[in-house]
């Protein structure tokens, strides 16, 4: 079944997953009432997910996770390699799944019973990423600046991977550092690692994770070693831990490691 609420080119176009109808009824009614949101198809379980998924263009799958054959993790897992991957926002009953869904990129997790100005905050953010990186950039770059929408106080807040200088860990969440303040994240630092290595970001110790274009110098504190990275805006200097076991590859990448196009991506 196919729901029809807001009529815009930009509005999304979403998909409901769950096996309990109750659950699926009151998802998709929600999803209805949200500003923002278009066509709405909805599923019983993954399998015809997927088959709704070949079949129309879905912006947005709002997935459970404790399904019966395919679960939404695994749904979520077969998501993330396509060419073009829907936002993936978990709707479940359980709290012990978020480092995993985060690690395969879910825009949020929510918890049941499911309220209606939770699924706002997720829908405003998944609209938040699809306007904050223009069609054009993207062509133009194979590695576009990824967004991370923030939430704060009710305001969406957009954070350039650009200007984070670093990144720390924060219980099950991280702390994104830039020059005009910090922004704590429902991204376990993990996740940000795996995405964020190819863009010139280096896990250095278990609670931080640094850019290495603004690296001056690593020195020597008793027995440990600190990095230093340079004043970025309106924020200054600082020096972080480096694991033993991270020191090596520290170097090896500040030495070997093209610094010179990190910046630009």
């Amino acid at each position: 079944m196919t729901w029809n609420t807001e009529e815009s080119s930009t509005a999304l176009r979403v998909l409901a997953v769950d096996d309990e109808k109750p659950a699926l009824d009151e998802l998709v009614y929600l999803l209805s009432t949200q500003p923002g949101v278009g066509e709405i198809h909805r599923a019983g379980e993954a399998t015809g997910a997927l088959r709704l998924l070949r079949a129309h263009p879905i912006d947005a799958v709002f997935l459970d996770i404790d399904m019966p054959g395919l679960t939404g993790m695994e749904l979520a897992g077969i998501l993330s390699e396509f060419a073009e991957p829907p936002a993936v926002v978990f709707v479940t009953a359980h709290d012990d799944h978020a480092v995993a869904a985060f690690d395969l990129g879910a825009v949020d997790y929510l918890l049941k019973p499911l309220r209606g100005a939770r699924l706002g905050e997720a829908v405003r953010r998944i609209l938040a990423a699809r306007v904050s990186v223009p069609t054009t950039v993207v062509a133009e770059s194979a590695h576009p600046s990824e967004v991370i929408p923030v939430e704060l106080g009710g305001v969406t807040t957009l954070v350039n991977r650009a200007d984070v200088a670093w990144v720390e860990a924060d219980g099950d969440y991280a702390r994104l550092h830039t020059g005009t303040g910090s922004h704590l994240v429902r991204i376990p630092l993990s996740a940000l690692e795996s995405r964020w290595e190819d863009a010139g970001f280096l896990r250095v110790h278990r609670s931080y994770l640094v850019a290495l274009r603004l690296v001056t110098g690593l020195r020597s504190a008793g027995n440990a070693t600190v990095v230093c990275l340079r004043a970025e805006g309106a924020a200054g200097a600082v020096e972080l831990p480096v694991s033993r076991r991270q020191v090596r590859e520290l170097k090896q990448r500040l030495v070997h490691g093209p610094r010179q196009n990190w910046s630009q991506r």
